[in-house]
C-alpha cells in the first residue's frame, strides 16, 4: 500500500470522464474547456480574494494550478508566518531564517501525535513524521519508512531532519514500558546529541547557508515490535575533505576548527599550541561568528555518547596538528636535485605539528618533500617540488581528518546502533546537500549535484511517472500530465558505456599527468549527441555545463582528474601508523597503502565509491515507504521573514512542485491489491450484513474478476450505510471520484480511505467491546464458580476441624469426668474418714432439755466444759459452751433456735470469730465430727474444696468446711 497520501480535497480535473467501466466507477461527461482558453480570466479570479489565499493549506485545492496561483498562495502563507504547506503527496517547507521557539514544543509534538486525525491540523513536519510513524504502527506493506527532506542549500534541510530525529526521539520513547527509564532517556539522549558532533565535523559555513552539510547522511531510527526507539544507524556519503586544505572565497572550514578557537580554555591552548592572536592559513573568516560555533555543545555530546576526557585530548591534539600543518610553506631549491627547503617562519609550526601528531620532526618533514619511487626491489628517493610538497601536506590532512570523520561515525554507530534480535522496523530520515552552483564548481559539485538528480528521479520514477503508467495499465481513464524527467541528464553523468564518470575514471586510471584539454576533447567527443551538456568554445578555462533538473551548472575540469584519484602516498600512511598517538594508530592501522605505481584498473576512484554507495542508498528507499519534503529557500541572502518571488519559482519547477500538484488533485494517491483490500476491509461487509442484508461470498483465488465484484459490493454498501448515517447526502459523481476499481486493484483517495478506515475502526471496536463483554461474563462466571467452589472446600474443611476439635473435646471431657470421678470418690472417702461413725452418737445419751427452754425458747448454757451437742438437718453444730456466756433467745422450733445460735458471735480466749450458715448461699458444710477434750484450730490444706484459710486473731472465717478441727487427745 501506498502511503503518499494526498491531503485535502480531490477533484476530477485530470481524469477523462468517458469511461463506463461498471456502475460504480462511471466517470461523469465534462466537457471542460480548455485549461489555455480561460486560464488568464480563472487566474486573475483567484488571485481577486488576496485575503483567502493564506487559508489554503492544501495547494491541491487551488483552482486553477499554474506555477502562479502556487507561487501567491505561498507567499500569502509565508506573510503570516505559516512556514509548511501541503502540495499532493510532498510537504512544501519554507525556510524563515530565524528561530520560531513556538513551532517545535514538546506540546506540539504530542498534540500532533495524540490526534486521530494529523492531517486536519495545520500543515507541519510533525504531520509527515506521525504518518510514516503510524504506517509502522499499522504495519501496512512496505512497513520500513524513509522521510526524504530535499531542496538546495540553505533551504533548512538540516533544520528539517534534526526536527524529525527529535520528534521521533520524544514520541517513540516516551510510552509506558518495562523497561528501565534510564534506558530509554540514554538511547533519546544518545540518538539526538549524534547531531550536534556530525554538523560539528561535516558542516561549514558557505555563501549560501550557515550551516551547509558538506557530506550526506541517512540515519535510520530503529524501531523494535512495540514501535519504540531502541537504537539508530548513521550511513555517510562523500565527505567534503578538500574543504580542509582548500576553502573557496569567503567561505570557511569545518566548524569544529572554530569552535576550538573561540570555545577553548587557556589551559587547552595551552596544550594545543594555539596560542591568542595566532592566525591559521586554514581557518578563514574567523571573526565571523555563527550559531554552530559552540565548542561546549559538542563536548557535552561527545561525553553522553561516551567518549572520554583522554580520548577527547587525543581528537583535538590531531585536530590541532591538521591546523599547524596548513601554516607550513616550502620555497623552491636551488638545485632541482635538492628537496625543497621549509620557510624559516614555518619551521615553528612545523615542530607543533609533529608534536600534535605524535610523529618525528625529521620524519615529516622528509615525507613531506621527498617521495619514495619503487624500481624494481630497490627504492629510489626523489625531491619533490614546490606544488608536489604542498599537494602532499594537503593531501596528509585531508586522509587524518577524512579517517577521523569515519572514526567518529563507527564510533557514534557502535553507540547509539541496537542489536539486531531488538529492533524489527526502521524509520529512515535522508540529509543529503542541496543543489550547488558557485563561480567554480569541481567535482564535489558534480558529485553533490548527482545526488541530488538521482533523488529527483526517485520521486519522479516513484510519483509521477510510476502512478501514471498504473492508471493506464489498470484501465483508468487517465491524461497524462507532462513533467520533467531527468533520466537524460543522470544517462549523461553515470550512464553506460559512455558517460561524463566513464571518461572521468578511464582518465584518473591512466599512468600519466592529466591534462584538461584533453579530458574536455574527450568529453566533447563522446557525449556531443546528449542535449544535456554543453560547452563555451570561447572559454579560456577547459570546462563543461551540464543542464541539472535545477539549472545549468558550469563545471571547471582543472584538478577534477586529480580529485578523483585521490592518491595518498604510502609513506605518510607508513608515518602515521607508526604514530605514537594511539587513536592515530587504531585509524590507519587497518588502511593499506596503495603504491602509485600500481595498475590503473585496481584503483578505486572518488567517483566509483560515490557511486556505489548511492546506489545501495536507493536501494534501500526503493523497499521503503517515502514521504517527500521540499525546502524551499525564499531569498538568497538568508534574510528573515524575506519573500523573493524569482527564486522561490526557480526551486518550485525545478523539483516539479506543479506537476506534483497536478497528479495529487486529479489521482487516487492509494492504491490496494483487491486480496488485500478484502482481507483487510472484508470485516465491513460481514458486519453490515446484520443490518442491509449485504452478501459477501467467500474470497476465491480463481481470478481478479469474482475480487473486483466482492470490492464493488463491499464499497457501495459502505456508501449505502455512509448515506444512512449522514444527513448529507454524497452525490455520486463525487463517489466515483473518491474510488476508482481497476483490473488488480482498487484506487483510493485520502478521503475514501478515510471513510474505510472510521468505518474499519467503528466495527473493530464494536467487536473488541463483545469480546470484553465476553470476556468479563467469562470471567464473572469463571470467578463466581471459584467462589461457590472455594464456599464448599471451605464448609467441607471446618465442618471436618469442628468434628474434630469435638472429638477432641468429647475425649478430654471424658479424661477430666474420669479424673474426676476419680478425685470426688477419693475426696468422699478422705470425708467419711474424717467423720465420726454414726454409731459412736447413737450410743451417746441425748441430753434432756429444760421444758423452760422448751416452752419458751430460752436456753441456758452450763457453764461446763463438756460441749452441748445440737443435732439439726442439714447442719450439725458442735459449740463449745463458754462459761461466761449467757445465751437467750427466744424462738419457735427448733431448728429455727440452732440457726440463731450459729449466727451468734461467740467470745473465746483466741479471739472472736464468726460463723455463718451456708445451706442457701455457699455450698452444704461438712458434718464434722463431735470435738472431745480440748479443741485446737490447726490451718491445713484440706482435701475439701475450698480448705485452705487459715483462721486468725480478728479475722473472719466463712463457712465450716474451711476449717478442720481436729481431735487432740
Amino acid at each position: 500500500m501506498n502511503s503518499a497520501n494526498n491531503r485535502g480535497n480531490v477533484g476530477v480535473g485530470y481524469r477523462n470522464g468517458g469511461g463506463t467501466v461498471n456502475a460504480f466507477d462511471q466517470k461523469v461527461q465534462s466537457h471542460q474547456p480548455s485549461l489555455n482558453e480561460s486560464l488568464n480570466g480563472e487566474i486573475q479570479a483567484f488571485l481577486t480574494d488576496e485575503d483567502q489565499l493564506h487559508t489554503y493549506d492544501d495547494l491541491t485545492k487551488v483552482n486553477p494550478v499554474t506555477p502562479t496561483t502556487v507561487l501567491q498562495c505561498l507567499q500569502a502563507r509565508y506573510s503570516v508566518k505559516m512556514f509548511y504547506t501541503h502540495a499532493g503527496c510532498t510537504l512544501v517547507a519554507l525556510n524563515p531564517f530565524q528561530p520560531i521557539p513556538d513551532l517545535y514544543t514538546l506540546d506540539v509534538m504530542k498534540e500532533y501525535h495524540s490526534a486521530p486525525q494529523p492531517q486536519e491540523f495545520k500543515p507541519h513536519i510533525f504531520i509527515v513524521a506521525e504518518e510514516a510513524y503510524r504506517n509502522v504502527k499499522g504495519q501496512l506493506e512496505p512497513v520500513n519508512q524513509s522521510l526524504v527532506v530535499s531542496g538546495e542549500s540553505g533551504a533548512g534541510k538540516t533544520w528539517t531532519s534534526r526536527c524529525l530525529m527529535k520528534y521521533y526521539a520524544t514520541v517513540a520513547a516516551s510510552s509506558s514500558v518495562v523497561k528501565s527509564q534510564d534506558t530509554v532517556e540514554r538511547i533519546e539522549r544518545r540518538v539526538l546529541d549524534s547531531n550536534p558532533i556530525m554538523e560539528a565535523f561535516g558542516n561549514a559555513c558557505t555563501l549560501r547557508n550557515n550551516n551547509s552539510s558538506r557530506f550526506g547522511k541517512y540515519i535510520q531510527l530503529q524501531l523494535d515490535r512495540g514501535q519504540l526507539l531502541v537504537g539508530a544507524s548513521v550511513q555517510t556519503y562523500l565527505l567534503e575533505k578538500t574543504r580542509v586544505a582548500c576553502q573557496p572565497t569567503n567561505e570557511r572550514n569545518f566548524h569544529i576548527f572554530y569552535q576550538m578557537m573561540k570555545g577553548a580554555t587557556a589551559e587547552q591552548r595551552r596544550e594545543w599550541k594555539m596560542h591568542h592572536g595566532q592566525r591559521f592559513a586554514w581557518l578563514p573568516n574567523a571573526e565571523k561568528t555563527v550559531e554552530e560555533d559552540c565548542f561546549h555543545e559538542t563536548v557535552r555530546a561527545m561525553v553522553n555518547l561516551g567518549i572520554n576526557a583522554e580520548r577527547q585530548r587525543q581528537i583535538f591534539r590531531i585536530l590541532s596538528g591538521i591546523l599547524q600543518l596548513g601554516n607550513l610553506s616550502f620555497s623552491p631549491a636551488g638545485d632541482e636535485s635538492q628537496p625543497c627547503d621549509l620557510e624559516e617562519q614555518t619551521k615553528d609550526f612545523l615542530q607543533r605539528a609533529a608534536e600534535m601528531l605524535r610523529v618525528p620532526a625529521e620524519e615529516l618533514q622528509m615525507c613531506l618533500r621527498v617521495r619514495t619511487l619503487k624500481a624494481g626491489k630497490q627504492s629510489v628517493l626523489k625531491p619533490c617540488s614546490q606544488a608536489e610538497c604542498s599537494m602532499r601536506r594537503d593531501c596528509l590532512a585531508k586522509v587524518i581528518y577524512a579517517q577521523l570523520f569515519d572514526w567518529l561515525v563507527t564510533f557514534i554507530n557502535n553507540s547509539i546502533c541496537a542489536d539486531e534480535t531488538t529492533w524489527c522496523n526502521f524509520i529512515g530520515v535522508l540529509d543529503v546537500y542541496g543543489f550547488e552552483c558557485f563561480y567554480t564548481n569541481n567535482l564535489e559539485q558534480l558529485c553533490i549535484n548527482y545526488a541530488n538528480e538521482k533523488l529527483q528521479q526517485h520521486f519522479v520514477a516513484h510519483y509521477l511517472r510510476a502512478q501514471q503508467e498504473e492508471y493506464v495499465t489498470e484501465g483508468l481513464q487517465w491524461s497524462f500530465v507532462k513533467y520533467q524527467d531527468n533520466q537524460s541528464c543522470l544517462d549523461l553523468i553515470e550512464g553506460s558505456p559512455i558517460s561524463v564518470f566513464s571518461l572521468l575514471n578511464e582518465e584518473s586510471r591512466l599512468n600519466r599527468t592529466s591534462d584538461p584539454q584533453t579530458l574536455r576533447f574527450r568529453l566533447e567527443k563522446e557525449l556531443r549527441d546528449n542535449s544535456n551538456i554543453s560547452w563555451d568554445k570561447f572559454s579560456k578555462e577547459p570546462h563543461f555545463t551540464v543542464a541539472h533538473y535545477a539549472g545549468k551548472v558550469n563545471y571547471q575540469i582543472q584538478g577534477m582528474v586529480e580529485k578523483n584519484k585521490d592518491p595518498v602516498p604510502p609513506e605518510l600512511i607508513k608515518l602515521l601508523q607508526k604514530s605514537e598517538d594511539l587513536l592515530l594508530q587504531q585509524i590507519f592501522s587497518d588502511r593499506e597503502t596503495e603504491s602509485p605505481n600500481s595498475k590503473g584498473l585496481n584503483r578505486v576512484t572518488v567517483v566509483s565509491k560515490f557511486k556505489n554507495s548511492l546506489e545501495c542508498l536507493m536501494k534501500i528507499l526503493h523497499t521503503t515507504t517515502p514521504h517527500y519534503t521540499r525546502c524551499i529557500k525564499p531569498n538568497p541572502d538568508c534574510k528573515p521573514l524575506t519573500f523573493k518571488k524569482e527564486e522561490v519559482i526557480t526551486q518550485l519547477e525545478a523539483c516539479g512542485i506543479v506537476e506534483t500538484i497536478h497528479i495529487s488533485a486529479a489521482g487516487f494517491p492509494i492504491r490496494i491489491l483487491y486480496k488485500n483490500f478484502l482481507e483487510r476491509y472484508g470485516l465491513i461487509a460481514r458486519h453490515l450484513n446484520l443490518k442491509s442484508r449485504f452478501h459477501l461470498s467467500g474470497v476465491e483465488a480463481d481470478g481478479s474478476g469474482s475480487l473486483r465484484q466482492e470490492v464493488e459490493k463491499l464499497l457501495c454498501a459502505v456508501f449505502q450505510h455512509k448515506m444512512s448515517d449522514s444527513p448529507h447526502k454524497i452525490e455520486s459523481e463525487k463517489q466515483n471520484s473518491w474510488v476508482h476499481c481497476g483490473r488488480t486493484k482498487v484506487f483510493l483517495t485520502q478521503l475514501m480511505l478515510d471513510l474505510l478506515e472510521a468505518q474499519r475502526k467503528k466495527i473493530m471496536s464494536h467487536c473488541a467491546f463483545s469480546i470484553q463483554c465476553c470476556w468479563l461474563r467469562y470471567q464473572r462466571r469463571k470467578r463466581l464458580a471459584r467462589q461457590q467452589s472455594t464456599i464448599l472446600i471451605q464448609a467441607a474443611i471446618r465442618s471436618w476441624l469442628v468434628r474434630k476439635q469435638v472429638k477432641r473435646w468429647n475425649r478430654a471431657a471424658a479424661v477430666i469426668q474420669k479424673a474426676w470421678l476419680k478425685r470426688r470418690a477419693l475426696l468422699k472417702s478422705l470425708a467419711d474418714a474424717e467423720l465420726d461413725d454414726a454409731e459412736d452418737l447413737a450410743e451417746e445419751e441425748e441430753q434432756i432439755l429444760n421444758p423452760v427452754v422448751m416452752e419458751k425458747g430460752s436456753v441456758q448454757l452450763s457453764q461446763t466444759t463438756k460441749p452441748v451437742t445440737v443435732r439439726g438437718w442439714p447442719l450439725g453444730l458442735a459449740l463449745a459452751s463458754a462459761p461466761s456466756v449467757t445465751v437467750s433467745l427466744t424462738a419457735r422450733g427448733f431448728q429455727k433456735i440452732m440457726y440463731v445460735m450459729a449466727c451468734l458471735n461467740l467470745g473465746s480466749r483466741r479471739g472472736e470469730y464468726k460463723v455463718e450458715t451456708n445451706q442457701y448461699t455457699q455450698e452444704l458444710a461438712s458434718i464434722r465430727a463431735q470435738p472431745r477434750g480440748s479443741i485446737k484450730l490447726h490451718c491445713k490444706r484440706s482435701p475439701l474444696l475450698y480448705a485452705d484459710r487459715q483462721p486468725d486473731v480478728k479475722s473472719y472465717v466463712t463457712g465450716f468446711n474451711e476449717i478442720l478441727l481436729e481431735k487432740s487427745l
